[in-house]
């Protein structure tokens, strides 16, 4: 891991390692970026002070090593971690320490690229219910409706 300590912000920068995914595919270090930061929530003088939090950002819509498909369904499983650059930003504050938190962010990352690698399943093949199924469903409707029939008003 490289720093950069000439950041704008006044936060640590790192340049990663290359992340391998699986035996044939690295995301090399240039497409990825990370940052330190301090995180939020419960932990005392630990948490105001140390940037122990990681935001780790993949450029998945520049990336060279993913296809056109991969990169169109990495972008639509990351959801909101996705940006409308076609970034992805990984923010990993689990743990107390910060090389811990990069493992995590590397690590959750790695799984949704892998995700992203699978075959979409094929579309689902239309079929008709079958005629018992029909059946049973309006048996069913029609007990229903005689059981909210017998609510009503009771006559005197």
């Amino acid at each position: 891991m490289r720093l950069d300590a000439n950041a704008s912000d006044g936060r640590i920068r790192s340049m990663p390692e290359p992340l391998p995914i699986n035996h044939r595919l690295t995301i090399p270090d240039y497409e990825l970026a990370e940052q330190f930061i301090t995180a939020g929530g419960p932990g005392g003088q630990n948490v105001n002070k140390v940037a122990s939090a990681v935001q780790l950002r993949f450029y998945a819509q520049r990336s060279g090593v993913l296809g056109p498909e991969v990169k169109q369904r990495l972008l639509k499983i990351a959801g909101r971690r996705a940006t409308k650059g076609g970034e992805i930003v990984i923010d990993a504050s689990r743990y107390r320490t910060q090389e811990r938190n990069r493992e995590d962010a590397r690590e959750r990352l790695r799984d949704l690229i892998e995700e992203a690698l699978k075959p979409p399943p094929p579309p689902r093949k239309k079929t008709r219910p079958s005629r018992g199924a029909v059946e049973r469903r309006i048996k069913a409707k029609k007990e229903r409706g005689a059981t909210k029939a017998m609510r009503g008003r009771v006559e005197d």
